[in-house]
């Protein structure tokens, strides 16, 4: 090979350079790819208390022999319409949860809040709202973010 590495062997002040570089960049692409898994496992978290929150919503508890839905609720549309353009044609809920950051340390004091506006109206229409149009940033940072809301959705 030709050039100055040919020319000059790696001496070990350079070669610890090279080699902090590339940790450098190992320990960037693990935070990364850290980043990226909470920002799955904050999303599951929401949904499955999405599905808590609908299932706790319904009068029967959610009957028949299919598996209920939960949608991300639209900010613009009623959950009647959402549900209705979907296999679960039947709203149940509109459903809207808020939970905080951190362990639970007292037993009377809240760790979250919900709503149920109801199926008829598109009823709160902040798009701060609305997880489909929101960044993962909210989910985790929890800024300018009070609920996300869902549809609750069944088949007839």
């Amino acid at each position: 090979s030709s050039g100055i590495n040919a020319e000059w062997p790696l001496r070990p002040g350079r070669e610890a350079m090279r080699s902090e570089l590339e940790a450098k960049k190992e320990v960037e692409a693990v935070r990364e790819e850290m980043m990226e898994m909470k920002k799955e496992v904050a999303w599951y978290s929401l949904h499955v208390a999405a599905a808590a929150a609908c299932r706790g919503s319904t009068a029967s508890g959610g009957t028949g022999p299919w598996a209920n839905s939960v949608l991300a609720k639209e900010n613009t549309r009623s959950c009647a319409d959402q549900c209705a353009d979907t296999s679960s044609p039947e709203c149940d809920a509109d459903v809207a949860i808020q939970g905080d950051f951190g362990k639970a340390t007292s037993y009377t004091a809240p760790i979250g809040s919900f709503y149920n506006y109801g199926c008829a109206t598109p009823g709160n229409t902040n798009v701060q709202f609305d997880e489909v149009k929101a960044t993962d940033e909210g989910v985790l940072e929890g800024i300018g973010i009070a609920y996300y809301r869902f549809c609750c959705c069944r088949k007839p």
